[in-house]
């Protein structure tokens, strides 16, 4: 993964100068410099409306006291996309469009989901360990044990309550256990 992104730094760049001075050739210098300029405005531009408006989400959530919405893979794609055209270039402006349009934007949502999906399932893989090949409920996972917790069904833990009060000399009390039953 790490020498794909490497390769990735150093061909990007490079990839991008040939697309500049093709469409260079095809347009004039002016005009594909006019293009690469109009590309980075209207990314900042986005950056700057969906950077509010998922702060704006942010602040509004933690003020009543709730959880943000988890369906913000939308916003986060478009600042994605925002960022992507407001770097210089032709081929990042075109995935920059991908991941801002409303029609594509699905999709890209969809790639990126499954590369995510496949990636996750390969560090669980790298992990070892009985039961880790998928993170997403294979028996014996550390999900599970979550799961079991929050339906109040898990392992019952025996021990003894200790109340420490300033002037009164410690009680034990063992007739419940750490879960209060």
């Amino acid at each position: 993964m790490r020498l794909l992104l490497v390769l990735a730094f150093l061909a990007v760049p490079v990839l991008e100068i040939l697309v500049f001075v093709q469409v260079g050739q095809a347009i004039g210098v002016w005009s594909a410099i006019a293009l690469l300029a109009a590309g980075s405005l209207l990314g900042s531009m986005v950056v700057r409306r969906e950077g509010r408006k998922a702060w704006r989400k942010l602040q509004d959530a933690m003020q009543t006291g709730r959880m943000p919405e988890p369906g913000a893979s939308g916003g986060a794609m478009t600042i994605a996309g925002g960022v992507l055209l407001a770097v210089p270039g032709f081929l990042t402006d075109i995935v920059g469009l991908l991941f801002i349009l409303p029609f594509t934007q699905p999709l890209m949502r969809g790639l990126g989901a499954r590369f995510l999906a496949r990636r996750i399932e390969k560090l669980a893989g790298k992990a070892g360990g009985p039961g880790l090949g998928s993170p997403f409920g294979d028996p014996g996972t550390p999900f599970d044990v979550i799961r079991d917790q929050r339906s109040g069904s898990g392992p019952v833990i025996h021990g003894e309550v200790i109340r420490d009060e300033p002037g009164h000399p410690p009680a034990r009390d063992s007739s419940r256990d750490l879960t209060g039953r």
